[in-house]
């Protein structure tokens, strides 16, 4: 597949109006190809070629050839594509880092008031299972040093530790 190299030269006499809608009409889409391969973003590619038209429409009676036109359109769109990716990586860098995801306030608020509500019915627990559950599951000791703390055997511990979790799941089905 060959593709046109170039158009039909542009007469030296036209104005930058005529000038400018007739390249606009032929090569506006493989502009907007080119910048969007460029910058990624379509919608930014179109306004990149946007202004290309727009200095060259001002610059146009500076051309020193204005047979090449097409040839500033093309090096216009790369100079602003690259504009466009510095100003970019810019913001990128001082962009404000994104705070990691924090639970919500209702969140917090239903933890507390489950939090509270395993609190009451721990203390409806008699005392010794009320001691186990907590070392187990609060102080997260073992067995054996949950033993020697509260100076009963192991199989006590896990007696108490089981008959309490039951208690407590008994309570908590209540109230919820």
């Amino acid at each position: 597949m060959v593709a046109r190299a170039t158009t039909a030269p542009l007469a030296v006499e036209w104005d930058a109006d005529h000038a400018v809608t007739e390249l606009y009409r032929e090569h506006y889409r493989p502009l907007v190809r080119l910048a969007s391969l460029l910058v990624r973003d379509h919608a930014t590619a179109e306004e990149v070629v946007q202004d290309a038209f727009v200095a060259m429409h001002g610059a146009w009676r500076r051309l020193r050839d204005p047979n090449k036109a097409l040839s500033y359109l093309r090096q216009a769109v790369v100079n602003k594509a690259r504009s466009v990716l510095r100003h970019r990586a810019v913001v990128e860098k001082h962009a404000p880092k994104a705070l990691p995801d924090a639970p919500s306030a209702e969140h917090g608020a239903m933890n507390m008031l489950e939090r509270e509500a395993v609190i009451r019915a721990l203390r409806k627990l008699p005392t010794r299972q009320r001691e186990a559950i907590v070392l187990r599951y609060y102080g997260d000791l073992s067995e054996a040093q949950i033993a020697d703390a509260m100076g009963i055997s192991r199989g006590a511990v896990k007696s108490h530790t089981s008959r309490g979790i039951t208690a407590l799941r008994s309570v908590l089905e209540q109230t919820t």
